[in-house]
């Protein structure tokens, strides 16, 4: 069991995490810090700075507590509709991410992925990125999947396009066609599904991420935006998890 305070502004509240019942993979989408930003008469991209500042403490913690994957929803495919002057500096806070926590996520064992179609990237962010990925591969730890340029029904068009091609070229037939086909051709192959995905900023939908595979997960949200998120937070995410009833469509 793992013990931890769970806070108010009025008292403090002892939570015991189930050590045994640990998302596996926990999926995050990173809203908020625009709003942040504005709520302190602050320039947006500041807001995306401190958001930057919260990956790394919730990385930690999650890495402390046991899961396996962190999938973070960073830059998706709409977010290019963002004005452009914004665009480019979050590419640039990619490329500065990269270079600055390199050096650390390699000393924690972190292994770092990505999801989504990185082609889109400028060269410079993409090679950050890729850089990264390399220096960590062989790390053994939690795993950070980053989703940049990253959309739901996108990478499900892009896993349709690969199975009619396989299908054309007569490397399967339309029997193969199962749910095992499909995960093998999306960009999370080999991942696990997501038990846990939280959204904090107090909006309450999925804005087009992890489609396919978020079929059964638990979601949590939070008024809190992102560059708020505690550890605690994440903590408190859990213990509502470890106290639902997961069925899967059976009955227990």
């Amino acid at each position: 069991m793992l013990n931890f305070f769970k806070g108010n502004e009025k008292k403090e509240e002892e939570i015991i995490l189930d050590s045994n019942n640990i998302p596996k993979h926990i999926a995050i989408i990173m809203d908020g810090n625009g709003r942040w930003a504005k709520d302190r008469g602050l320039a947006r991209m500041l807001g995306h700075r401190e958001g930057m500042k919260t990956i790394k403490r919730i990385l930690n913690r999650a890495s402390d507590l046991g899961v396996k994957y962190l999938t973070l929803y960073a830059f998706s495919t709409e977010n290019w509709k963002r004005p452009k002057e914004e665009v480019g500096a979050l590419m640039k806070l990619i490329i500065e991410f990269a270079h600055k926590e390199c050096k650390d996520l390699k000393k924690n064992n972190v292994i770092v992925k990505t999801i989504g179609d990185l082609d889109k990237l400028p060269n410079t962010s993409l090679e950050a990125i890729n850089m990264l990925k390399e220096e960590t591969k062989n790390n053994t730890g939690i795993v950070l999947n980053i989703a940049l340029n990253y959309g739901g029904r996108d990478e499900i068009i892009v896993a349709t396009k690969e199975i009619c091609k396989q299908l054309l070229d007569g490397k399967i037939s339309i029997d193969n066609i199962n749910e095992e086909l499909v995960n093998n051709n999306l960009y999370t192959a080999g991942m696990p599904d997501p038990d846990l995905i939280i959204r904090p900023s107090g909006e309450q939908r999925l804005s087009n991420y992890l489609l396919w595979q978020s079929a059964y997960s638990e979601f949590w949200y939070s008024n809190i935006k992102w560059p708020d998120f505690s550890e605690k937070d994440l903590e408190r995410a859990i213990y509502d998890y470890q106290n639902r009833d997961r069925r899967f469509g059976d009955i227990k």
